[in-house]
């Protein structure tokens, strides 16, 4: 007897539109790039060194204001301005030095992943390269907000805890609270930034290098540069504009006032982070 051979089924169409796989949803690209951030030590050593530079040198900075506050010669100028813009006073010495573990933390972020080659398999594991960066970014911002608002408030209460026998200043002082608002707001906004330089330059060395050279040293070149024209530029540079937020108000010579340098340093990252996915998107791994 011939048996006829039964024909294989007819193979079923996959579901249309596919089904994106668990890590490749929202929540589970969250999930994925804060244990890649948490993971890493640099994250908390960064921190660390943020806090304890911002709080160390802002204490220091109270405790020699103190002892020198009736001499005569000593810190003039600082007495006066804490009268005048006591925010600009209070965060500026810690914060100059400590914004620099952010920029570090936010370049890291995304150099690391190049440096040791796991760029390769986060994209093998998430094919779309941008919402990939916007979770990146996601994290880091709500990390850097943490950070920033649980260090300001502490600098803001020893420093005035410090100084409090010879001036009172409360986060109820006009301006005060704006300023301190703008200022978690600014620190948080320059680790994304740093982020974006990260991921268009690819190199950590370079990129560290490339965020010193805007944040820091840009704008005092510009400031020796005279000129209507010079001081405009000097105004609109990415991280002059945005320490404006941080002024109790709104001072002479200012180009800018508070809101509207954190809304133009707002677009400068903005227009980082655009090139840096248009460079991700683009851009073999």
């Amino acid at each position: 007897m011939t048996v006829t051979p039964q024909a294989a089924p007819p193979p079923q169409a996959a579901p249309y539109p596919p089904q994106a796989p668990a890590h490749d949803s929202w929540p589970g690209l969250l999930r994925a790039e804060w244990t890649k951030i948490r993971s890493v030590r640099s994250t908390i050593w960064s921190l660390l060194a943020f806090v304890v530079v911002a709080v160390g040198f802002s204490a220091l900075l109270a405790t020699v204001l103190s002892n020198d506050w009736n001499s005569p010669s000593g810190g003039v100028g600082a007495r006066v301005q804490l009268h005048t813009d006591p925010t600009s006073t209070i965060y500026g010495a810690g914060f100059s030095l400590g914004q620099l573990a952010l920029c570090v933390l936010g370049v890291l972020v995304m150099t690391s992943e190049y440096t040791t080659g796991a760029i390769r398999s986060s994209l093998l594991a998430v094919p779309r390269r941008l919402p990939m960066l916007a979770a990146k970014g996601a994290v880091l911002a709500v990390l850097d907000l943490i950070a920033s608002a649980v260090t300001v408030f502490a600098v803001f209460f020893v420093f005035t805890s410090i100084i409090s026998s010879h001036i009172s200043i409360t986060l109820g002082t006009p301006g005060v609270l704006r300023g301190t608002i703008g200022g978690i707001l600014y620190l948080t906004v320059i680790g994304l930034f740093a982020m974006a330089i990260g991921g268009l330059i690819r190199h950590t060395a370079g990129a560290v290098s490339t965020v010193i050279g805007i944040v820091f040293v840009a704008p005092i070149l510009l400031q020796l540069i005279p000129g209507t024209i010079a001081n405009h530029i000097y105004g609109y540079w990415p991280s002059v504009a945005g320490q404006l937020a941080g002024q109790t108000t709104e001072q002479p010579g200012n180009v800018l006032s508070p809101w509207e340098g954190l809304g133009v340093f707002c677009l400068w990252t903005v227009a980082a982070l655009v090139a840096c996915g248009a460079v991700l998107a683009h851009r073999d791994a």
